[in-house]
């Protein structure tokens, strides 16, 4: 040890092991596909429909006072109560600085008090033009958030957590610059998430956990389990004739942009699968390397054995995270549906619950297919390799 002199060729260790020379030869083609099927849907800037206006234009103040009145009537959605507030806004309109606002109530009103920091929209009518609160501001305290989880990020992850900080930027950048305009632009949406997904993996891995053997493991073994996805997701969705329109706002899609509902719920099950995809892939390349660093001597197959039963305890509470996931998002759904006091069989086809359920049920199929795909690529890339003999 004092003098660290090798006697012998020095092998690397498994988790350090480089992107063999056939891994390369599989990931360029696809990264190149991938640049190219970018190329062929990016939008251009004719292609995507010029923004509708709204007829009611948008300002921001502060509330500098509120003069609360007794109601006449009872109102149905009382917030606030009845009077006005005084609202300074920050900038002058019209030549008038301070302008005064009935108090907001109904469904969704945001509630106010002095101070606040408040967004009117301006409305003309016959009587002129009239000022309503609709929102709160909240970009203050948005940034502030985002600056505390950028520096939890760092400060736990380091230069890793720098790297995953840099993806979610990658990630961000692709969804608003390429995916979204091409659908607006009129492509299929299912073909657009395909290829963002692909180019997200390819940067955003890379970037994250670099050039490893363990990083190209899961890449393939991503790819693989999106494409299983994506394919079963267009099956189910056809089959059960679900048609993506299930709310106002998928409507409003539909209606004003001419989107194609359908595909963009395919879209959106094969970006929402991408996330824990990586994640489980990523953690079953791992756990081979690790595996094959601590027990050199063990084969393919005992890596495969092994970190499938690790496999089977993350997929178990993965699934369960899902399902969560979509029960938390859709709760306001849930209610009205308990509340309409339903056949479980008449919930369980209408088209609101069987477009979670297949949401899910994909999801879930795909990951579960992740597991043993990355689990017998990695076992494959890092079994045991026998030295190369010593020469006399």
């Amino acid at each position: 040890m004092g003098g660290h002199h090798s006697h012998g060729p020095r092998h690397a260790a498994p988790g350090e092991s480089r992107t063999p020379l056939v891994a390369w030869l599989v990931i360029v083609p696809i990264a190149l596909l991938t640049l190219g099927a970018m190329a062929w849907l990016w939008p251009s800037d004719d292609a995507v429909p010029d923004q509708q206006q709204s007829s009611a234009e948008q300002y921001e103040g502060s509330v500098t006072s509120v003069q609360r009145e007794e109601c006449t009537e009872q109102l149905e959605d009382d917030v606030n109560g009845c009077g006005s507030a005084v609202v300074r806004l920050d900038q002058v309109v019209d030549g008038e600085r301070d302008v005064t606002v009935p108090l907001p109530n109904g469904a969704g009103a945001p509630e106010v008090a002095d101070g606040d920091d408040v967004v009117l929209v301006a409305i003309d009518s016959p009587d002129g033009q009239t000022y309503t609160i609709v929102d709160h501001q909240r970009g203050r305290g948005l940034w502030v958030l985002v600056a505390a989880f950028s520096l939890a990020l760092v400060a736990f992850g380091r230069w890793r957590g720098l790297m995953a900080l840099a993806g979610l930027g990658v990630t961000f950048g692709l969804l608003l610059l390429f995916v979204v305009p091409a659908i607006l632009a009129g492509e299929p949406p299912l073909l657009v998430a395909i290829v963002g997904s692909a180019a997200v993996m390819l940067t955003v891995l890379y970037l994250t956990h670099g050039p490893a053997l363990s990083t190209t493991v899961a890449l393939l073994g991503t790819l693989a389990s999106l494409t299983l996805t994506g394919l079963l997701s267009w099956l189910a969705v056809a089959g059960l004739h679900l048609t993506g329109i299930t709310d106002d706002i998928s409507g409003s899609v539909a209606m004003s942009q001419g989107v194609d509902t359908r595909g963009l719920l395919l879209a959106g099950i094969v970006i929402g699968s991408l996330g824990v995809l990586d994640d489980v892939t990523i953690t079953q390349s791992a756990t081979v390397t690790e595996l094959a660093r601590a027990n050199p001597s063990y084969g393919a197959r005992q890596l495969y054995r092994a970190a499938s039963r690790v496999g089977r305890a993350h997929i178990a509470s993965v699934v369960n995270t899902i399902i969560l996931a979509y029960a938390g998002s859709s709760l306001p759904l849930l209610i009205l549906i308990v509340a309409a006091d339903d056949s479980l069989g008449n919930v369980l086809t209408d088209q609101v619950i069987a477009q979670e359920i297949v949401r899910s049920a994909v999801a879930t199929i795909g990951l579960i297919a992740a597991v043993p795909i990355t689990t017998g690529l990695a076992a494959l890339g890092f079994r045991r390799r026998q030295p190369a003999p010593r020469p006399d």
